[in-house]
């Protein structure tokens, strides 16, 4: 099944609510942990960004002090981060403000890599545009995500990455999601995704898995943190991120930064909680 792009040509959710929050801290650590392992080689890299938002948020603003979500997220890590998140701390202070995957990514790219952001968010398109005046290595599209995993894809690069951060807004996402990675992997058999998913109960994410492990794709490995039981289908209790080609060592070093993570965000509360499993094999 195709994902259902054209019922998201108009977007509501704006993530300068949420910026920073420990949803943010979990996604951001592990795709800053991505693009360092796929640096390691000199060739290079080609990031496609399917849901971009608005690159950087103001956590003074008014939506951030609305619903104070950082400060149970980056504002409990910028003291004295453990190792293992020394370097997504370390990018996130010298950036300033919040960055998004976008302005992440971006600071991290090396002269002939290149970066295509996806946002159909008219403002906060104009916010990317701004952001990235005059960077040639980075594009932004007016374009729905999930179409760009047929319309970008594959790269001229045979390397890169594809972080797929949907909002979450339709009961259909999941189902969507498990459609556009089977997309795109068909496409770029060679590239890594990962794709963030929201945990507030278990059955939407089991049936997600399931849904995955049934696709055919090889080589998926699950990493989620929550921070309480996921009992309650009204509360973000946790998330996750599903990483299709996982590079050497994901597995030994995602587990030391989801602990570093939960003990500063949420290792009181009951049912608080990482695990990482491989959904297939290689």
């Amino acid at each position: 099944m195709a994902p259902r792009g054209n019922r998201r040509l108009t977007v509501n959710y704006r993530h300068a609510f949420h910026a920073g929050g420990f949803a943010d801290c979990v996604k951001h650590a592990l795709l800053v942990w991505l693009m360092d392992s796929l640096l390691t080689k000199p060739s290079p890299i080609f990031v496609l960004d399917t849901h971009a938002g608005a690159g950087q948020y103001d956590l003074d603003a008014a939506p951030a002090r609305r619903t104070g979500a950082w400060r149970k997220g980056i504002a409990l890590l910028l003291d004295a981060p453990p190792r293992p998140l020394g370097r997504y701390v370390g990018l996130v202070k010298e950036l300033g403000l919040y960055p998004g995957s976008p302005a992440l990514i971006g600071a991290m790219l090396r002269p002939g890599d290149r970066l295509a952001c996806c946002e159909l968010h008219p403002e906060e398109v104009a916010d990317l545009r701004r952001r990235f005046a005059g960077k040639t290595q980075i594009a932004v599209h007016f374009r729905d995500g999930w179409e760009a995993l047929g319309g970008l894809l594959p790269p001229k690069e045979r390397r890169g990455l594809v972080l797929i951060d949907p909002p979450f807004e339709s009961p259909d996402e999941f189902a969507d999601m498990a459609a556009g990675l089977a997309k795109g992997c068909a496409r770029f058999p060679t590239g890594v995704f990962a794709a963030w998913y929201p945990i507030k109960h278990r059955a939407p994410v089991r049936n997600f898995r399931v849904a995955l492990h049934e696709s055919g794709i090889p080589d998926i490995v699950a990493a989620e943190l929550c921070l309480r039981r996921p009992l309650d289908p009204d509360r973000l209790n946790g998330c996750g991120l599903a990483v299709i080609n996982p590079p050497f060592r994901f597995e030994d070093d995602v587990p030391l930064i989801l602990e570093a993570l939960l003990q500063r965000l949420g290792a009181n509360e009951d049912g608080s909680a990482i695990a990482v499993s491989r959904l297939a094999d290689e």
